[in-house]
């Protein structure tokens, strides 16, 4: 059986998360006192205890989910679990970089803490908003995307599953592409509670900024197969690796094309690694006949080792 490890994005994020972790396995507390000696000892004080407020906030977020992710992820390569590829959903491609060893946690932890500053920065808050519609084609997702642009730049962000795109762009033409999925027969529309529009042409200026950070910093060869969001195929070459990271702020993230190119290099196993388990959720609808799993807490992990 050949496994695929998936770390999740931005969104998954709860206060507590990853503590069990700390407290059970030396692995894991490494990697939390390591991010505590680059962000600062407050940091782990804030994820493991809150506020809320602060842990929401993107520069903060992305860090956290980072660390807890890798920190999971170290426990299980202690016990010999060994991936044959990884993937990583939008923030989660750092994660996997990280594990595959194509980048280290040390330039991580700063990286995507700037990646989130330069994030919030780019769009006025208020300016620009999310939303998960269900129940629709990408097709007619796309059509109502165009049909509402007459109020402003509106497009498709995450194609994560059969039956559901998020939507992001202008809070004028996101709230007319919702009423309009609607009358087109959308199971259920969800406005996402986030601080910028993500993947969407808004965060152009953001490229730049992330592409120059990008430059400082060693990016090697991942030690396994890595599918990217921006294009839904493998890539190894550092140089590559480094403009999927760029072009994927403003572009839309392929996540059911890229599980499905895992799928097609034969990998028959998907374990979600990090908070949350929306990513095993999805892989559900892409593949239901393939054995799928999460990782969140110690007993998942003791579960998978016995």
């Amino acid at each position: 059986m050949k496994t695929a490890f998936l770390f999740p994005g931005q969104g998954a994020q709860y206060v507590g998360m990853g503590r069990d972790f700390y407290e059970s396995f030396p692995e894991a507390r490494a990697v939390f006192d390591q991010a505590a000696g680059v962000l600062g000892s407050e940091f782990l004080d804030m994820v493991f205890n809150g506020p809320e407020s602060k842990l929401q906030m993107t520069e903060y977020t992305q860090p956290a989910i980072l660390t807890v992710s890798v920190a999971m992820f170290r426990v299980l390569e202690k016990s010999a679990y060994t991936p044959s590829a990884m993937a990583g959903l939008s923030l989660g491609e750092y994660s996997a970089l990280v594990a595959a060893g194509s980048l280290s946690f040390e330039d991580a932890l700063p990286l995507v803490q700037k990646r989130g500053i330069y994030m919030q920065e780019a769009v006025s808050e208020g300016d620009g908003s999310m939303a998960a519609i269900m129940g629709l084609s990408h097709d007619l997702v796309e059509q109502v995307c165009r049909e509402a642009g007459s109020e402003g730049l509106v497009t498709p962000a995450n194609y994560n599953c059969p039956g559901q795109i998020v939507i992001s762009g202008q809070t004028a033409a996101v709230n007319k592409a919702i009423n309009l999925a609607r009358e087109a027969g959308a199971k259920k529309v969800t406005e996402l509670k986030v601080s910028a529009p993500f993947h969407c042409a808004l965060l152009q200026p953001v490229e730049e900024r992330l592409a120059g950070e990008l430059n400082k910093i060693l990016i090697k060869e991942p030690a396994v197969p890595l599918v990217f969001n921006v294009t839904g195929k493998l890539a190894a070459n550092p140089e590559q690796i480094k403009a999927n990271l760029v072009n994927q702020v403003s572009n839309p993230i392929l996540w059911e094309q890229s599980m499905r190119t895992l799928i097609a290099e034969g990998i028959d196993s998907f374990i979600g690694l990090g908070p949350g388990n929306s990513l095993s959720r999805m892989m559900k609808r892409i593949a239901p006949e393939l054995e799928i799993k999460s990782i969140e807490e110690k007993e998942d992990i003791d579960q998978l080792i016995d």
